[in-house]
Parts: C-alpha cells; sequence; structure tokens
C-alpha cells in the first residue's frame, strides 16, 4: 500500500523544463507559457508501432539502431532455444521411458526456460523503449543554460502541484 502511495505522489507532479515568454505591442512581457515542440504520446504511439520510430522522432537518432540491436539479438535468442527446446521435445516424446530420456527432459525445460527468459528480456525491452520515448519528447524543450553573471550552467525546471 505504501509503495502505491509513494508511486502515486511521484506521478502527480507535472515538471516543466523551460518557459517561453510572451510580450505585447510595447514590449512588456504579459505571460508565461510552456509550449511543448514534441507531443510525449505521440512518440510512445510511434515507438509502440514500430520501436525505435519513436527515438527518430525526438531526434534521437543513435537510441533507434541501439533499440533495434537489442531486440534482433533477443529474438535471435529465443528463435534459437524455441528451435533447441522443440528439438528436445521431440527426442523425449519419441522415447519417454529409454535410457536418454531424462537427459532429454532437462534439456527441453532448460531450454524451455530460456526460451521464457528472453520473451521476458524482449517485453521488458519493449516497455523501455516506449518509456524513453515518452520521457525523451518531455526534456526535449529541456535546456541547460549558462549564468552570465557567474558562468555556471542553470537550469529551468518549474514544478506544479
Amino acid at each position: 500500500m505504501k509503495y502505491i502511495l509513494i508511486i502515486y505522489i511521484l506521478f502527480s507532479f507535472t515538471i516543466f523544463a523551460q518557459d517561453s515568454t510572451l510580450t505585447n505591442d510595447t514590449g512588456n512581457v504579459n505571460d508565461t507559457v510552456f509550449v511543448m515542440h514534441k507531443s510525449p504520446w505521440g512518440a510512445v504511439l510511434r515507438s509502440a508501432i514500430i520501436p525505435g520510430w519513436g527515438q527518430i522522432y525526438n531526434e534521437s537518432y543513435i537510441k533507434a539502431p541501439v533499440i533495434w540491436g537489442i531486440s534482433a539479438w533477443l529474438v535471435y535468442n529465443w528463435l534459437g532455444n524455441n528451435k533447441d527446446y522443440k528439438h528436445y521435445k521431440n527426442l523425449y516424446l519419441q522415447d519417454p521411458t529409454g535410457r536418454l530420456a531424462k537427459n532429454y527432459q532437462s534439456l527441453r525445460n532448460f531450454y524451455r526456460d530460456q526460451r521464457d527468459l528472453f520473451t521476458i528480456y524482449l517485453s521488458l525491452t519493449y516497455v523501455l523503449n516506449l518509456v524513453d520515448a515518452y520521457v525523451d519528447a518531455h526534456l526535449f524543450d529541456f535546456s541547460v543554460e549558462e549564468n552570465k553573471l557567474t558562468s555556471t550552467p542553470m537550469l529551468n525546471i518549474k514544478i506544479r502541484l
């Protein structure tokens, strides 16, 4: 229960990274309005359709091949473990009481477990791809400007409750 409360509190904050100001004809500042250039849910939708597309939308071009490479490696391992699982399953089913049946059964179980683990890893990679696209779209407009007086970086973050 306390974990749900902590998660609720953490996600109830809205964080704005940067403000742009609107001025009227006389040059006075009327209001401060934040305008996002990238849609976080648009990035998530793109990454849900084709993993890595949300990263390309967010102009994080180096992340897309990394996601594709990790996903391809996981799919390759899943296919290999599934092939070995089916092979040892068929050997076990052909002779369930034979001399090597126990060995076939243990290898079948091992490759099934490995295949299932790679399914979990692939699912986590997919979900992390979606989370990264969302966060990257939110932080697209984030800037670290230098304070002109002290020559130190200045973070512009506004938290609204």
